[in-house]
């Protein structure tokens, strides 16, 4: 309950059984060297991309565990947001920084068709292919066509789709806000300088 506001009380947030955290945590790994008389060196990006890994690998492995015995899971893209807020919640120490945070839970039936872009507009064989227009327009085709999308454009006052995604989800200055809380929490609780 308390993490939920944290997540803008998204209904997922809030009628789910399970809200879990996945951190990045380098506090134990770097109280193990200390008690055994090696001097750890993570307080870096490197260590900061590879902890995000990690967490990343582990949440998804708990994800497909959890499908494949019948719960429903849903990835909340709000935990970098208020980080600093989940981890007083959480009463995290230094070197723990929230990364993302899934919600699990029995579902109530069948859940809507994603509505994610085509295979071919993620997988690029031997080299990287450049989109040209075309092919971007054809990667988001369906996804623009979609009714919930159009209504979605509709009751936003926009002409395109992604005028959705840069002026109302997730416009630059909301971006620039939420990397700052981050960032400093990060530079404040993991990078020490």
């Amino acid at each position: 309950r308390a993490l939920a506001p944290l997540h803008f009380n998204q209904p997922s947030a809030t009628g789910c059984s399970v809200l879990l955290t996945f951190c990045i945590d380098y506090n134990r790994f770097v109280k193990w060297c200390d008690a055994s008389d090696a001097v750890p060196g993570y307080d870096n990006f490197q260590s900061l991309m590879t902890g995000a890994l990690d967490t990343c690998i582990f949440a998804q492995q708990f994800n497909t565990i959890a499908e494949m015995h019948g719960l429903g899971c849903c990835y909340l893209g709000t935990t970098t947001y208020t980080a600093p807020e989940i981890a007083k919640v959480l009463n995290l120490p230094k070197r723990v920084i929230p990364l993302v945070t899934l919600t699990v839970g029995y579902p109530e039936g069948d859940a809507p068709v994603s509505d994610r872009i085509p295979v071919e507009g993620i997988i690029h064989e031997e080299a990287y292919h450049d989109y040209t227009v075309e092919d971007i327009r054809d990667i988001y085709a369906e996804k623009e066509a979609r009714e919930d999308s159009r209504k979605f454009i509709k009751e936003n006052g926009k002409t395109t789709l992604a005028q959705v995604f840069t002026d109302v989800r997730y416009p630059r200055e909301n971006n620039e806000r939420f990397s700052k809380i981050y960032y400093d929490f990060i530079r404040e609780n993991f990078l020490m300088e």
